[in-house]
């Protein structure tokens, strides 16, 4: 019977090393997850807003459902939020975008991009997360629309009370 004695601390290192093959510590590099094509891919969401967003090296072009940001997005303020990920990174001209987008409305749909923007340039460039982190741009806004009650004029609004 061997007599060593390890601390709990050591076993724990050991079974991570065997779990992930890697370093104990978490200091080997994640590893990026791209496409044939050399795409990162990710899915933003917000309100009922669902992004499905493709990012790739180039010169800071992006495509909205198969037209440039400018058409898609007429107001500026929407194309400032879909932007905040790039800008707070300072990558705004380093990546090319390309993202489909369904349901909501504009407001969503750019809040659902800014998510799936920020989510592929974590998987691009894993040194990034602290930052989006900070900014909050990698959280989901969980604020949907009450649904309408029966008996209710909206969700919470009643009708309008009349003693007569």
């Amino acid at each position: 019977m061997s007599e060593t004695t390890q601390t709990l601390g050591d076993m724990k290192s050991t079974l991570i090393k065997r779990q992930t093959g890697g370093d104990a510590q978490g200091q080997e590099a994640a590893e990026r997850k791209l496409d044939a094509l050399g795409r990162a891919y990710a899915t933003g969401k917000r309100k009922n807003a669902i992004a499905r967003v493709w990012l790739k090296p180039g010169s800071g072009k992006v495509t909205v459902n198969y037209r440039t940001e400018e058409v898609y997005f007429a107001r500026p303020v929407l194309r400032m939020i879909l932007r905040q990920p790039l800008v707070a990174t300072n990558r705004a001209a380093s990546y090319d975008i390309f993202a489909t987008i369904v349901g909501g409305g504009l407001s969503g749909q750019a809040g659902a991009l800014r998510h799936g923007i920020a989510k592929c340039l974590r998987i691009y460039e894993p040194d990034l997360g602290s930052t989006l982190r900070a900014g909050g741009y990698l959280t989901r806004d969980p604020r949907v629309v009450e649904r309408k009650k029966y008996g209710k004029v909206k969700a919470r609004r009643s009708f309008q009370f009349s003693k007569r």
